[in-house]
């Protein structure tokens, strides 16, 4: 019933990746040049975002003409400013008479530690990312925002693995629905039919997990010991026909996905964030959408970490799994 296709398979959809190896560090940018009606759901304690408020059902704008997912922490909303660029000089964005004005959210995560700090995503960037977005130069694992992401770092960096940049799209009949995400977590990300951990925090041996949902509650009086650097972002996609309360819904009901892959998920330590776009093409019912919006992105999540290579000494579910 479910046939699994590329989520630039959705019209209208442009998605490009842009990276600083050396950094550690890059962006994602998701282009509707004709506009997508839009929603988010922050749940994270500690969110880095840009035009979250435009997105409200109440508030006036109705449309995003780009998303950027960016690494850099705030420094990394700067590349927002480079898909503005690149969408003025195509003439697209909200008319104000004089010229269009790009709308363009977006969301960065923590990940100065894991390369040079000093290399951040930057205006220049989010503009080469656009440019790629042009040849859908888009793919998965340590690229674009999930460049420099890491996971399962409770108990310290030097026990954290790799995280990365993963997607899942999905169609039944004419209604698809597809999801992008840069998995850069506190806690650990799980296979959740096995329950088997699939990348978190390594024990010294480096080869096995201590679990870090079990170690928080060991240590339920100690606060002081958290990592803050953290933060998943995502984005859905789909086709449907929806109004911004719907898209707001849809994104909310998708953070079921992070749920039942990351552990724990939506901390105090944690940005937590969700857009959705739609290109309203079908017509579809909402809750359905919702569901298959969370089915997705929890495979987006586990594609994420299982496509990441090792970078900077963190190893990656391939050291762990593919080894032999």
């Amino acid at each position: 019933m479910l046939k699994v296709i590329k989520i630039t398979d959705i019209s209208g959809i442009k998605i490009g990746n842009a990276h600083n190896l050396e950094g550690a560090t890059g962006c994602t940018v998701v282009l509707c040049e004709e506009g997508a009606v839009a929603g988010v759901d922050v749940r994270g304690g500690a969110p880095g975002t840009r035009e979250t408020d435009l997105l409200k059902p109440e508030n006036y704008v109705d449309k995003l003409h780009g998303v950027l997912l960016a690494g850099g922490s705030a420094f990394g909303l700067d590349a927002a400013s480079g898909v503005m660029q690149y969408l003025e000089e195509k003439e697209v964005g909200f008319d104000v008479g004089i010229t269009r004005v790009p709308i363009v959210a977006g969301a960065v995560l923590f990940d100065l530690t894991c390369g040079d700090h000093r290399i951040r995503p930057d205006k220049a960037m989010g503009y080469e990312a656009c440019l790629a977005a042009e040849k859908q130069g888009f793919s998965e694992g340590s690229v674009g925002a999930g460049a420099g992401a890491t996971v399962g770092k409770f108990f310290g960096m030097e026990y954290a693995m790799k995280g990365g940049l993963g997607t899942h799209c999905v169609q039944v009949g004419n209604l698809m629905v597809g999801a992008v995400v840069a998995v850069n977590c506190l806690g650990d990300v799980i296979d959740p039919r096995s329950g088997a951990i699939l990348a978190g925090a390594l024990r010294e041996d480096s080869t096995t997990f201590r679990g870090t949902e079990s170690g928080m509650i060991k240590q339920y009086d100690h606060s002081t010991n958290a990592f803050s650097g953290n933060t998943t972002i995502g984005t859905i996609i789909t086709n449907v026909v929806m109004t911004k309360a719907q898209a707001n819904k849809v994104a909310s009901m998708a953070h079921n996905g992070y749920a039942r892959t990351i552990r724990p998920a939506h901390t105090m330590f944690d940005g937590d964030t969700i857009f959705s776009l739609s290109t309203g093409q079908v017509r579809a019912d909402i809750n359905v959408v919702g569901l298959l919006a969370a089915q997705v992105m929890e495979q987006a999540v586990i594609n994420a970490v299982c496509q990441a290579t090792s970078l900077c000494g963190y190893k990656s579910y391939k050291d762990i799994y593919c080894s032999n």
